[in-house]
């Protein structure tokens, strides 16, 4: 017996030579490291692992508007192009639909901020989602044009005995379209009521005994021929056509339900985000708010300082 026959477990080949299997199992070893390392490359690059724009020197800094007003896209505009070089930060305009993936994405530093919430309603977001981390950066940044609208009638005074009033659905807003409705007189609240927080128990006095129910959104234009009244903005009456003259009743909005910059709490204390709200808070703003003939539609000055 030769040496190499002792030695090999593998059958002679008829040729005289002797065959060897190599072994696989470090050809296997690499294309399992390999394949580890692009996964993880997806997810770092893919699924939100990368450094923040607030957090990166230079980057654009994303503020979100609802993408049914207008006038909150025109701000941020006005704040990118006239503003935000001065405070040495880019500022860019997104346009979303859906709030809670907002908050969420303000949250994880997706996007730099918003404009399109008051205190209470971002306080309603953060109840239903503990893992959010967001909070208000400015005081009162702009009052939304609200109010009460008709197609019927042209006062609150005119309504009949026992009209029907529409109000929003979400217990923010529909807070703050019973304060409007004890502004005109039509009702009387519990003097310690809180604003924020009223419901129609809230009420002590209905003379008229209207009579109330509840309405989405997208639903009040739709409705308006219907009822008697509804309360509820103007950037959904206008974007769905309605007359502003249908709009019969609307002061300023006490400053509870004013529009905030929010930003994620994560990130307030960056440099850019501490850029971004000095850039908001700047006079300039505020004059646009009130002196562009678009933007005062549905937008009236606040106080963010």
């Amino acid at each position: 017996m030769s040496i190499d026959e002792s030695v090999s477990a593998e059958p002679a080949d008829p040729h005289g030579f002797t065959l060897k299997k190599r072994r696989r199992w470090p050809l296997v070893l690499i294309a399992v490291l390999v394949i580890i390392a692009a996964a993880t490359y997806f997810v770092v690059q893919r699924g939100g692992g990368t450094t923040s724009a607030n957090e990166t020197a230079g980057a654009t800094l994303d503020v979100v508007y609802l993408d049914s007003n207008p006038a909150e896209k025109a701000i941020i505009e006005y704040i990118a192009e006239n503003i935000a070089p001065d405070y040495d930060v880019k500022v860019g305009a997104v346009g979303l639909g859906d709030s809670t993936q907002i908050n969420q994405a303000i949250s994880d530093g997706r996007y730099a901020g918003t404009i399109l919430q008051h205190r209470h309603w971002l306080q309603q977001v953060l109840d239903a989602n503990p893992s959010f981390k967001e909070e208000a950066a400015t005081g009162p940044f702009f009052h939304w044009v609200f109010g009460v609208w008709s197609d019927k009638y042209k006062s609150p005074q005119d309504l009949p005995d026992g009209a029907t009033v529409w109000l929003l659905a979400d217990p923010a807003n529909n807070a703050q379209g019973i304060w409007y409705l004890a502004q005109t007189g039509l009702v009387t609240l519990r003097p310690d009521a809180d604003i924020t927080a009223l419901t129609v128990k809230d009420i002590v006095a209905n003379p008229k005994n209207l009579q109330f129910t509840l309405l989405d959104f997208g639903a009040q234009p739709r409705a308006l021929r219907d009822l008697d009244a509804i309360v509820g903005y103007a950037e959904s009456f206008l974007a769905a056509g309605v007359s502003e003259d249908k709009l019969i009743f609307a002061p300023k909005s006490p400053d509870e339900f004013a529009s905030v910059l929010t930003v994620g709490s994560d990130y307030v204390d960056t440099e850019n985000v501490e850029n971004l709200i000095k850039a908001f808070k700047d006079p300039r703003v505020q004059e646009f708010i009130a002196t562009d003939p678009e933007v005062k539609k549905l937008a009236l000055p606040g106080d963010p300082a």
